[in-house]
């Protein structure tokens, strides 16, 4: 039986700002969703343990789809498929275990699949597909399986039993999804049994087939209930099923455009962050749209916020051999301390007790993380940099103790001299690191903390031994070491281009990174000085580990002195999201109540192409890990407001800024 015509939504508006409406919408809707989460998360886990268990009966095995064979039979330009949805046990670390039941999706005599089985077809295809439902009672509600562009239709009832059919034609390129609920919520609030019912759908331009590789992101969360005896939490944060260590291990040569198409059904929004290089987005939609980008108006980044029910392809810049790690930016997706979750508020993610320093593999990460090795190009390019000899810091990690005026913090301290500078006179963050374009540096990191830790160069091209992936960074048998307490580590790269990036811990300790062992790391142009009274960076981190309640710290503070500036005077402003879990903050500089201009010049340390170097409204989404740099000329003496708004739970931190 083919679907009604329905309503679900209209295909969005796309762009690095939220000056315009689409945009307005986005923020609105990243609001509404995590709501819709947090009820979504308090109730999830009541429900599974109030459903009478079935019958002790032998579920079948559930594989990791890694997308590489379509499914279905396709001839004479008609894809046949035939789907059913079941129950199945699902391994989303090794082979051997842990298991949990979920729903999930597979072919009529196949296996089942998360993700579910890849539609993939060339433009203007038909697709004939059915779908059973081969679930004891839920009924499932199944989205997606719809003509693109503009054939949005009610979802696909089918009963427990049922088998329905559904007849559409696919005459838009791109990258889309489907995605099925046994609950009734929104692909925004699915954590539990049916939060791995969600697909690829690849729609392919004519001619040559163009090489790619299709990556589904998926969530499932256990959330400790109160009332009942699960003492903590659980969580599995996969890319095609699986999570790291157990991912995908990905290839490439260096030189070679790597083209990938993510998706992400999951209840969270993903910052996905590249190490060592940059990536450039070249589309992106929602599921049921999906807008090919303008050359003029493709992102160059090396964090990338892909939104619930979003899409994307990206095309990877790989210059330099060398292993490297593509990964969701926040440390609930990312570390292993975060398997296990404290019993907390809907909406707050805290590693359970117990869960310090729990290490899968050598790397210290887990979860929604890819391993890339790059092999060497037959004729590597050398990136250019002075003949000069290499500048020499040191970079100090200590733990500065709690007194009357400042919290205990773990900081970094530059140390100038023959002797370290006072303890207490550390700052969170740390100090600025003001290097010079294609000039070598040595930064030798000295750990005296009383662990080990390691330093990430965030957004620098450098080489994989110096990236701060103890474990895993390095190429051949060279393999980048942790920094143990005590010792040392030097650190050598000469940054190819200026911009603003960040150096942080990258040590699987989340008390790290709340901590305080976070800073700016600003790269000039040649002849360029920096002048703080017109350069102002402001770094936004938690003052806590507590995601609800701990407050937003604008440069280490959660009351920043006011910002004074001149009339007629040009500023650049550098803003920098190091937060652990806060990936839709909106950064807004206002006069009363309305934004005012500001001209956006650079992205992630990358200087924007003409046509995105634009005026518009002083208001931005910045999500965690990236960076954005405007130019702002106050024209009048006037008091403004920088606010930097946490939507989730409503609460800001603002700043004054005095313009005389």
């Amino acid at each position: 039986m083919a679907l009604r015509y329905g309503s679900i939504g209209n295909p969005k508006s796309f762009g690095p700002d939220l000056a315009s409406t689409g945009r307005r919408h986005e923020l609105i809707a990243i609001a509404t969703a995590v709501a819709v989460l947090l009820v979504s998360f308090g109730c999830v886990r009541a429900q599974e343990l109030a459903t009478p268990k079935p019958s002790q009966v032998t579920l079948p095995r559930i594989e990791a789809n890694r997308n590489l064979a379509p499914a279905g039979e396709l001839a004479g330009g008609v894809l046949t498929v035939r789907l059913e949805i079941r129950d199945g046990e699902w391994y989303p670390e090794a082979e051997t275990g842990p298991a949990i039941v979920v729903q999930a999706l597979g072919e009529e005599g196949r296996a089942l699949q998360i993700p579910g089985p890849l539609i993939r077809v060339p433009e203007g295809t038909e697709v004939r597909a059915t779908v059973r439902n081969v679930l004891q009672k839920d009924t499932v509600r199944l989205y997606g399986l719809h003509g693109r562009p503009g054939d949005v239709r009610e979802p696909l009832e089918i009963s427990s039993g049922e088998i329905r059919e559904v007849r559409f034609r696919l005459t838009a390129p791109g990258t889309y999804h489907y995605w099925a609920t046994t609950t009734g919520r929104p692909l925004a609030g699915r954590a539990g049994m049916d939060s791995q019912l969600a697909g690829a759908l690849i729609v392919d331009p004519p001619g040559a087939a163009v090489a790619d590789r299709v990556f589904v992101l998926g969530l499932w969360l256990e959330r400790a209930v109160p009332g009942f005896s699960q003492p903590i939490a659980r969580q599995f944060a996969v890319i095609n099923g699986k999570a790291w260590p157990y991912t995908e291990r990905m290839t490439a040569d260096a030189g070679q455009p790597v083209r990938w198409r993510w998706i992400n059904t999951s209840v969270f929004d993903h910052p996905m962050h590249l190490h060592g290089a940059y990536f450039r987005v070249i589309s992106e939609g929602d599921g049921a749209a999906d807008v090919t980008l303008p050359v003029g108006n493709q992102r160059l980044v090396v964090t990338d916020r892909m939104p619930v029910g979003g899409t994307r392809a990206y095309t990877l810049l790989l210059e330099r051999e060398g292993r490297w790690l593509f990964h969701c930016h926040l440390l609930t997706h990312m570390s292993p301390e975060y398997r296990h979750l404290a019993p907390t508020v809907p909406g707050s993610f805290q590693p359970a007790v117990g869960m310090h320093h729990p290490v899968l593999d050598p790397s210290g990460m887990w979860g929604m993380v890819l391993g890339l090795t790059v092999r060497p190009a037959a004729r590597s390019a050398t990136p250019v940099t002075s003949t000069a000899p290499a500048r020499k810091l040191t970079l100090l990690v200590r733990q500065r103790p709690a007194n009357d005026r400042t919290p205990a913090a773990a900081v970094f301290q530059v140390q100038e001299g023959p002797q370290p500078p006072a303890l207490e006179a550390a700052t969170v963050p740390g100090p600025p690191l003001v290097l010079m374009q294609g000039e070598p540096v040595e930064i030798t990191v000295v750990n005296q903390l009383r662990e080990p830790t390691a330093i990430h160069w965030h957004g620098i091209e450098l080489d994989s031994y110096y990236d701060g992936v103890p474990g895993w960074g390095g190429a051949g048998e060279t393999v980048a070491p942790a920094i143990e307490p005590g010792q040392s580590f030097v650190a050598r790269f000469a940054p190819p281009r200026a911009g603003t990036f960040i150096y942080h811990t990258h040590w699987h300790n989340f008390l790290q990174l709340t901590g305080g062992l976070y800073g700016p790391l600003i790269v000039l142009g040649p002849g360029q000085t920096f002048d703080p009274e017109t350069d102002k960076t402001v770094m936004i981190s938690l003052g806590g580990a507590d995601d609800m309640k701990s407050p937003l710290l604008l440069n280490g503070s959660a009351q920043l002195e006011p910002l004074r500036l001149k009339a007629a005077v040009k500023y650049r402003l550098r803003f920098i999201n190091i937060t652990p879990n806060n990936s839709g903050l909106v950064v807004s500089l206002l006069a009363g109540s309305a934004p005012v201009r500001w001209r956006a010049v650079a992205k992630d340390g990358a200087d924007l192409p003409p046509a995105q170097v634009v005026e518009r409204e002083a208001r931005q989404l910045i999500s965690v890990g990236e960076t954005y740099d405007f130019e702002f000329e106050p024209t009048t003496r006037v008091d403004l407001r920088l606010e930097v708004l946490r939507p989730f739970n409503r609460t800001w931190a603002v700043a004054e800024v005095q313009v005389r």
